[in-house]
Order: structure tokens, then sequence, then C-alpha cells
């Protein structure tokens, strides 16, 4: 379902297709309504995974201020991704029904007071609690690809949400970087450690207000108000809406394989910095910038995604799209078994970053196939796939990085494993009108309007 803004529509500088929507994408444009919107979208989301990355690599320090155990670090971790599983399930419907320029700069402007809550903490409780509450906020997420999907064509979609959640996903590279700086910053001025690591929550939190409020201010929803569709139809209910998307199991399949991508990336961004601090003797700043490469690699690697699933589509359909998702996804879990075995600094770093080459590239490819299984439903499928990334890092990190039961080098490894048999039920995804990987198109005609229903 879309929405028109309120406000006057800005004629497109793009060409259009017949739904209004932008067929070619241009990254480093501004333009109004579709580049604008793009630019605005990619930075909101990138505050909110800076603020919800924030923390982790501060961790060392908050342990010993704030007396952590391990299971506190590592049931804080789940916590921040179990908070985000509920808020994307409902953002996704949100999305539908209010568009997602509202709900994306309200969801931000809400979790902005928690984010500066961090820096009054003083328990293991409130620790768990407000990287609980934090996690909320990278719902934002599923309103990024939710817009991208309503501005730009089937042609250049995957494109476009690739480098709009790419270059957001940067965010959680930028925080495990600069904290540690701004710490060490405040720190210079022979202000108390327990005082300093406090003292800077206020700029992830102003960061995250200020795009909230660009959003309200300049975004669009819609290229213009003629873009939706006149239609004999009555207007679904929200409850019928949501039924669609849970009776699709397209999108619990790519729910389970985005699990196997974007949440193996999340618990690598929770858990990295304190690995190399841990195993290898790394120091706070040091560690901070091996596991800013993790996060920073989203700038080419996620839009990397998008443009293998646009082209696989122009040479094979959207065939083409399920085998590459496949193919990046079995190769990145083998790059995961390889770095829990390897035993020097050097080479850990380097299968690391070829590791999040391909599991970012991964995530990419999986949202080139979300917007064709369902019209009607897209928000619910979005937000289905997007909890089943959080889902996937509870799943992880529970499993995996919660206690002292495995070696975190171990851990890594047997998550490899989970990522390459999980990569199986691709296969089963199977649409009439375009086939799957083993199967051809049904030659029987299927209604352009009622595709979205099939399940």
């Amino acid at each position: 379902m879309e929405h028109s803004s309120p406000r006057k529509p800005h004629l497109s500088s793009l060409p259009l297709d017949s739904e209004n929507k932008a067929t070619e994408f241009h990254p480093f444009s501004t333009s109004p309504p579709h580049m604008l919107a793009f630019h605005l979208a990619w930075l909101s989301l990138f505050s909110c995974f800076f603020s919800t990355f924030s923390i982790p690599p501060l961790i060392p320090i908050m342990r010993q201020n704030l007396n952590l155990s391990a299971a506190d670090v590592g049931a804080a971790g789940t916590a921040a991704f179990v908070g985000s599983i509920f808020s994307r399930l409902a953002m996704g419907p949100v999305c539908d029904l209010v568009g997602p320029r509202i709900a994306s700069a309200a969801l931000s402007l809400i979790t902005a007071p928690i984010v500066l809550a961090t820096a009054f903490i003083s328990s293991p409780t409130s620790f768990i609690l407000v990287r609980f509450l934090i996690g909320f906020c990278l719902a934002n997420f599923v309103a990024n690809q939710f817009w991208m999907s309503s501005l730009f064509s089937t042609s250049v979609v995957g494109l476009a949400n690739g480098f709009a959640a790419g270059w957001a996903n940067m965010g959680a590279g930028v925080a495990q970087l600069t904290m540690p700086l701004l710490y060490s910053f405040v720190k210079s001025f022979n202000v108390p450690e327990n005082t300093a690591w406090r003292v800077i929550f206020v700029v992830p939190a102003t960061f995250q207000a200020i795009t909230a409020i660009m959003v309200l201010i300049y975004g669009q929803e819609l290229p213009c108000k003629d873009s939706i569709k006149v239609s004999n139809k009555p207007k679904e209910s929200f409850l019928r809406l949501l039924f669609n998307g849970l009776m699709n199991y397209r999108g619990w399949i790519l729910g389970l394989i985005y699990g196997c991508c974007f949440g193996v990336e999340m618990t690598m961004d929770n858990i990295v910095a304190q690995y190399f601090y841990y195993r290898f003797g790394a120091n706070l700043q040091v560690a901070g910038t091996i596991a800013a490469c993790f996060g920073l690699t989203n700038w080419f690697a996620r839009p990397m995604g998008g443009v293998v699933s646009d082209q696989m589509a122009k040479l094979f359909g959207v065939r083409g799209r399920l085998w590459g998702l496949w193919a990046v996804l079995t190769v990145a879990g083998l790059l995961c078994v390889l770095m829990g075995r390897a035993n020097s600094v050097g080479g850990s770093i380097g299968v690391m970053c070829m590791f999040s080459v391909f599991v970012q590239a991964a995530s990419g490819l999986t949202f080139g196939i979300v917007p064709f299984v369902s019209k009607r439903s897209l928000g619910v499928i979005s937000g289905m796939t997007g909890s089943g990334g959080t889902v996937g890092a509870v799943v992880t990190q529970m499993l995996l990085f919660s206690g002292d039961k495995f070696s975190t080098q171990t851990s890594i490894s047997v998550m490899g494993l989970m990522m390459i048999i999980c990569t199986l039920p691709i296969s089963l995804i199977y649409f009439p009108q375009w086939g799957g990987m083993f199967c051809t198109p049904n030659e029987t005609s299927i209604d352009e309007e009622d595709y979205s229903l099939l399940v």
C-alpha cells in the first residue's frame, strides 16, 4: 500500500515507470524526490546503527565500572537483538498504514532519549535493559527498505535497497571506530574513567534525533500523488494485510536466510572487538579499529549484493536472484568457518574482511528478492525478513556466544556451518510466474494484481 506526501510533490529528474518509480539509480545525486529520500533514509538508519553499536567497543571499560560478568555481557547482547525483533515485526504493518517516513522518524525520536540514558546506568540490570530498549531503533531498517521499494522500479530496486542498507549499516563500523576515540579524547582532559564513557553517549543520541527531524522536514514518500493507482478494489484492513503477509511462506524462508547473513553480521559487530581484545591482546583502540573494518565494508559490499541481484535478474530472471543469493551466502559460511580456525592476528583480520564482504553482499541479495514476494503486504514481508535477521542474531548469540561453553573461535566456526546448512531452503522458494532455483515458471498466466496473495 502506498501513501502520498501531504506536501507539494517535486518533479523528478530521473526517468520513471508507469508507477512513477525511478528506473535509474544515481547514489551520488541528491535530486528530489527519489535520491533525496534515499540519502535521508540511509542517514537516518546509519544513526540508529551507530547508536546500537556504540556500546560494544566500550564494554571492556564498562565491565570494570559496572561489575559486569561474562553472562551479563552476553545477556545484554542478546537483549539488544530481542528488542529489535518485535519492533521490526510491528514496523512492517505500520509502514503499510502510515508510510515509512513518519514511521521511521517517530521511532528514532522515541528511542533517542533511551540512547542518552546509557550515561546513567549503574548496574548490570540497567545495562541489559538499556541495550534491550536501544535495540528497538533498528526497526528503522524495515522503513528504509520499504521506502526504497516504493520509490525505485524492479529493475534497480536491488541496487537501491543494497546502497540504502549498506551505507546505513556502516554506522556499526563507525561506532566501533569512533567511540573508543571519543572516550580517549574526553579522558585526556583528566576526566575520570567512569565519567568519560558516560559523557560521550550524548553524541549518538543527538545524531539520531537530528536525522529523524531531517526525515520529517525534507523526506517524501512518493514521487507524486498521481503515483497511487486507482483501483475498484476495497481498501484492505490492517489485519488483512498482516494475514496475507504471514501466510506467504516465501517471507518465512527469507526471514531464515536473512538471519544467516544479517543476523550473523550483527552478532559479529557485537563480539568482534572483544574477540581481538581478549584473544590477541589488542588494546581498546586497535580492537575497535579492527572491528570497524568489518562494519565499514558495508560501504560497497551490501550494494554489491544488490548489483549482483539485479544483474542476475537481467540474465536469468528471478531464478538468477535466488541462485546468486545461495552462492554468495554459501561462500560467506565457508569464510566464517575459516576465520574461527585462523590462529594469527593477521590471518584472522584478512579472513574477517573477506567474510564481511560476502556476508553483507548476501544481505543485499536477500532484499533484492523481497519486493517480488508481495505488493499488497510489502511492509509485512519486509518486517518478517528484517525480524528474521535479529532472530538469527539472538539465536547465535544465545547458543554460541553466551557463557563459557565454547571458545569464541570455536563458536565462530560453528556459526559458519550453521550458515551453510541454512542456505538450503532457498531452493524451496518458487514463484509461479518466474519459477525457482530448479523449477521453470508455470505457463498459466498470473494476474499481476493478485500474485501477492499466493501462498
